[in-house]
This record gives C-alpha cells, sequence and structure tokens, in this order.
C-alpha cells in the first residue's frame, strides 16, 4: 500500500529525493513545507506534487505517514523526535544528530514508536564501500585492520554558494559549520563495509587561516575554527581507522568527494580522484572501470535547476557496475541519481522498510555508529588530540 510523504526544506537537496520518491511505486502523495513558502511552491509546481503546507507543525498534524528532512544539518536531531513522536516514519538527511543526547533521544523515540528511522548516508552505498563489502564478506582481505576514509570537499568548490543559498544574509555564522560534526560521508563509508564501531578517538583540527570570516570564532554560531581536521579510531574487535574532514584542501571534489583505503593481512583496496586498486602479495589490479558511476543526467536538467553549479556532478551519477540495480523498481532505470549512485539504493531502502515494516539498511543503530564517532572526535581536537572514548548504542534490535 503506498505511503504519503511530507518533504520538510525544499533547498538544493530535495528536487533529487522528491522526485525519486515521486516515480517510487511505494509511494502515494507528495506534500512540502519550507520556512520559504515560495521554495515549496516552486518545487509542487515543478515536479506536479500533491500540494504545500505553511509549515512542520501543520505537516506533522497532517495525515501523511512519513517525513523526509532535508533542512539544515544542524536542526535534524530535535526535528526528528518530534516526527516520529507525531507518528510519522522519517527519512532524514546527514548527519543524525550533533549530540550524544540528540542521538540517544532519536533511538529512543525508535524503540518506544516502533517506526521507521533512516539516514541517507550516502557512502553506505558508494561503489567503493559496496565493492569493500563484498570482498570482507568473501575474506578476501584476510583479517582487516586498517582503513581510511576521506570527504575532501574544499568550500570553493560549491559550499560558498551553498551556505549562501541556505544561510541568507548571516550565512557566515553558520557556513563555519565544524567539520567533524558532518562525519557520516568518510565514517559511513568505512563502517558500511567494515562490520565494527569505533571504541576511542584522537582528533586534530586546523585553524582556518584564509581570513574571509569563515571559519572565524568570532563569528560562527558553533564557535568554530577548524577548517581541516584529521581523526584516528580504535574499533572494536582490534585495529583502527582514520578519517579526514577536510574544507580548505586543493582537490577535485566534483570528481570525487569521498575515497577510501581498507588494509588487511591477504590485501588492499585504494582508491584516489580518478581510479581505484585491489592489491594482493602478488600484484595490482586496476578496478577503476568497475566502481565508476556513469552519468544519467546533463548539467543543465530541470531537476537541478536549484543546485549550485559546482555541486552538480554530485547530483548527475548513476550506477555504477559494482552495484546491484535489478533489486531496483523499473521506475528509476532512467531517473535522476546522484552520490556515485547512492540516492535510487536510499531511497529504494527507506520505502520498502516503511512498507514492510523491517529496518533499513541505515537505521538508527547504525546511523548512531556513522554520526557519533564524529560528535567525540571534535570535542577531541578541541582538547588538543586528548583520547577520548566513542559511546556505542549497540546494535539494533532482531
Amino acid at each position: 500500500m503506498p505511503f504519503s510523504i511530507g518533504i520538510v526544506g525544499a533547498g538544493q537537496f530535495a528536487g533529487s529525493f522528491a522526485k525519486l520518491f515521486q516515480l517510487h511505486p511505494g509511494v502515494g502523495d507528495i506534500y512540502v513545507t519550507d520556512l520559504l513558502p515560495e521554495r515549496a511552491d516552486g518545487l509542487v509546481k515543478q515536479l506536479g506534487l500533491a500540494g504545500s503546507v505553511a509549515s512542520y507543525e501543520e505537516l506533522l498534524a497532517s495525515d501523511v505517514d512519513a517525513v523526509a528532512l532535508f533542512t539544515q544539518r544542524w536542526t535534524h536531531g530535535p526535528l526528528v523526535v518530534q516526527a516520529l513522536r507525531a507518528g510519522k516514519h522519517v527519512y532524514s538527511a546527514v548527519p543524525m544528530a550533533v549530540s550524544l543526547e540528540e542521538t540517544e533521544a532519536i533511538i529512543e523515540a525508535v524503540k518506544e514508536t516502533g517506526l521507521t528511522y533512516m539516514m541517507g548516508e550516502t557512502s553506505h552505498y558508494n561503489p567503493a564501500t559496496v565493492y569493500a563489502r563484498e570482498k570482507i564478506a568473501a575474506e578476501g582481505f584476510g583479517r582487516l585492520f586498517y582503513a581510511e576514509g576521506d570527504y575532501v570537499h574544499d568550500m570553493d568548490l560549491g559550499f560558498y554558494d551553498a551556505y549562501r543559498y541556505s544561510g541568507g544574509e548571516r550565512w557566515k555564522e553558520t557556513a563555519s559549520y565544524p567539520p567533524l560534526l558532518y562525519p557520516t560521508h568518510s565514517i559511513g563509508g568505512i563502517l558500511g563495509a567494515w562490520q565494527t564501531y569505533a571504541t576511542s578517538v584522537s582528533a586534530v583540527g586546523v585553524p582556518d587561516d584564509r581570513g574571509d570570516g569563515v571559519f572565524d570564532r568570532g563569528i560562527s554560531q558553533f564557535g568554530n575554527d577548524f577548517s581541516n581536521a584529521t581523526a584516528l579510531f580504535e574499533v572494536a574487535g582490534g585495529g583502527s581507522f582514520r578519517t579526514n574532514e577536510f574544507r580548505r584542501v586543493g582537490y577535485p571534489s566534483h570528481i570525487r568527494e569521498s575515497r577510501f583505503r581498507f588494509f588487511g593481512t591477504e590485501a588492499s583496496f585504494e582508491q584516489l580522484a580518478t581510479v581505484s586498486f585491489w592489491q594482493d602479495k602478488t600484484g595490482v589490479q586496476d578496478v577503476s572501470e568497475h566502481l565508476q558511476a556513469v552519468p544519467t543526467l546533463a548539467a543543465d536538467d530541470p531537476s537541478l535547476k536549484n543546485v549550485a553549479p559546482a555541486l552538480r556532478d554530485a547530483f548527475i551519477s548513476g550506477t555504477a557496475p559494482v552495484h546491484d540495480c535489478s533489486r531496483l523498481p523499473r521506475e528509476f532505470a532512467h531517473a535522476p541519481n546522484g552520490h556515485e549512485g547512492s540516492h535510487h539504493f536510499l531511497v529504494d531502502d527507506f520505502v520498502n522498510s516503511v512498507n514492510e515494516g523491517t529496518l533499513p539498511s541505515v537505521n538508527a543503530w547504525v546511523a548512531a555508529r556513522y554520526t557519533v564517532p564524529g560528535i567525540v572526535a571534535h570535542d577531541s581536537a578541541r582538547r588538543d588530540g586528548e583520547r577520548l572514548a566513542v559511546p556505542d548504542f549497540g546494535d539494533p534490535p532482531r
């Protein structure tokens, strides 16, 4: 039975996902709300959706079955809990939350309501993550003991425009959002393949020196001046992983913004911007073509009209050969995709979980493991790298 859904926040991400929800046979009516009503009305008109709603509170009071949150990244925690308590299933953009308290509140609300919560972490279906997950399942690495994940997205390559679009006249106050509080594009790619979790962390933050009012502690809503940060995590069962969250970096993030490396006792996998290699003790295999998502949209496609030009490459990729497209609805065959082919799978996971009453891939417990390590890592960086324990909220109920 198709369910109805309300899109919350009609910004740069919403249009692509609204189109996929619209195409999915498991979804019925779609409504939109935004703090700027003209944006909600524009999305409704563009896609021919069911209608717009004046406020989030009005949406929650309506009979929609679910909400999909595409609001500012530091707002998700309270909005998720509010929706669950109102009886709505929730799809949320990343991150899950910005504090341990918000994370715990979401998990408790999911437990008590029995409703579906899913965080839309794109790296869970990044081709490199899918590839590594398959290799780990087949014990191809031997014993995996170390991994690396980078989210290398320079402010000059789209983020200035994005923050101006979402932040209004005071956009610099929020453009200083701490890199380690947006950790899931790096952590999720590692833990999405390696079935473990972080237990401790030591992190280093690099204070910004651009001098343009972004990452300025005196202006920042978050009191943050770190534009780049590196964290080293210990994991349960032995081993470690390192992540980089860089916002000032000479790197072509429009080609590939998340990249990963995995090292085991028998083999390893390494990825750069344009190439990927599988390596063992006998040699090197170039697997780049197997992991390359093929674009399905032109950069001037109408569905991308609200997306900053420097960010459009992230929204036009199709699936890669490593992806199992046979599980997707046929309606997605020529639909807009993004972030190296992940959008189709994330939407399909959520819709199927709601309709079938099953746990989604990135459920609340998995989302916590992708998010909480970054929260603690930011605290470590502010304490000059002090090694801190990373709490774990456990496995999801079976």
